[in-house]
């Protein structure tokens, strides 16, 4: 894996952990509801357990924010690890509901498309510190598009055990092979991630510490990402895709097509970011991608033809994720660096609990027939958080 200049070759490390980890991550979201069913549960206690894996990881994350300054980050993804290749195991191994949600709360499980974990801003911090200045931003579009291309890598897995299933193996046994193989990726994460630099010595002034002279900042930009973060949930790609099954009679084949070019122009689109961002700053970067984003979605809710709506989506699957790279950057560039591990988690937990709230919302107008309103109200949301962050930010220039 070929690295930008000016990184450090650790970072080597971390975007191969990241692989890994977003490749078990794109299969468990589509098996662990079939896994569960399997099981003999419900669809409630399918949502239960989801849930518990959320807000698990939502609170191991703050847990690092507010207490990871104690211990080094090497060691606390090494744990990260070994929590991993338990999480998995236990899924395997177990069968009787309670267990498993416990282990559900406490363990690595990721149901979403997002990268919600504790492992998020020990690797954030970690890149921050192994790149500077336009190597660091394209640093996080390097590790943005690992993850997304893995994702996407991981989903196709999902047919495995249906594979498996046609060569006599009995389909729950299939499906337990999986979760020993994402607990096997555990070990093989904490064999990478024994070889990054052991601790040193910290100087005082770049010792881990909790939020504190940028404590305002990152208030500030996580209740501002939180309101992008709900905005995106109203068109979750389910969502999405249930309105053109709505509005357009789209056929399955065709959805899935259109789905695997969004997602190719997204994850395309995160290696543009870096050179944008170089030319015109990273706050501008983030605002100004995004509104034609916003403005070609809202577009798309009133298209009265399907080759104009698709078109238009397209248009916005290349803008609307330009940012996410270069949000991360942003994130560490404006902080104290013993403030970094902290700060992406304070900024990316409530992102994560905003996201969980919408879809619901987006679902109930689309059951009333009110079919433009998720999008319409995405892309407004998106728009004010746009010049919201502007507004915010427009003084605040990148220090670290």
């Amino acid at each position: 894996m070929i690295l930008p200049a000016g990184v450090a070759p650790e970072a080597r490390l971390l975007l191969i952990g990241r692989g890994l980890r977003a490749l078990c991550d794109g299969y468990i979201a589509v098996l662990l509801p079939a896994y569960l069913l399997a099981l003999g549960f419900g669809t409630w206690e399918v949502g239960l357990l989801s849930t518990a894996t959320l807000l698990g990881s939502a609170l191991a994350t703050l847990a690092v924010g507010a207490w990871g300054h104690r211990f080094h980050p090497r060691s606390l993804l090494l744990v990260a690890a070994l929590l991993m290749s338990a999480t998995g195991l236990a899924f395997a191994g177990l069968s009787a509901f309670w267990p498993l949600l416990v282990v559900a709360f406490v363990g690595t499980l990721n149901p979403s498309s997002g990268d919600v974990s504790v492992f998020l801003p020990l690797e954030h911090a970690r890149l921050a510190e192994a790149a500077q200045g336009h190597a660091r931003t394209a640093l996080f579009a390097r590790y943005s598009l690992t993850g997304a291309l893995a994702a996407a890598l991981g989903a196709l897995a999902a047919g495995i055990p249906d594979g498996l299933a046609g060569l006599g193996i009995d389909r729950l046994a299939a499906l337990r092979i999986m979760f020993l193989v994402y607990g096997a990726t555990g070990v093989a994460i904490w064999m990478l991630y024994s070889r990054l630099p052991r601790p040193s010595v910290y100087s005082a002034s770049h010792a881990p510490a909790p939020l504190g002279p940028s404590r305002p900042i990152v208030v500030k930009l996580a209740a501002l990402f939180s309101v992008d973060a709900f905005a995106g949930g109203l068109v979750v790609h389910s969502l999405l895709a249930l309105w053109l099954f709505q509005r357009f009679q789209l056929s399955l084949t065709a959805a899935g097509a259109f789905f695997f070019w969004a997602g190719l122009l997204t994850a395309l689109s995160q290696l543009a970011a870096p050179w944008v961002a170089r030319r015109i700053g990273l706050l501008n970067t983030m605002v100004f991608t995004h509104i034609p984003a916003s403005l070609a979605l809202i577009s798309a809710a009133f298209a009265s033809r399907l080759e104009v709506a698709l078109g238009l989506l397209l248009l916005r699957a290349a803008l609307s994720q330009m940012d996410v790279p270069v949000r991360s950057a942003y994130v560490m560039a404006v902080v104290t660096p013993p403030e970094r591990a902290a700060a992406a988690s304070y900024t990316a937990v409530p992102r994560s609990l905003a996201a969980a709230l919408s879809p619901s919302l987006g679902g109930a107008l689309f059951a009333a027939g009110w079919l433009a309103a998720p999008l319409v109200a995405c892309g407004a949301l998106k728009i004010f958080y746009d010049l919201a962050l502007l507004k915010a930010f427009r003084r605040v220039k990148p220090a670290y």
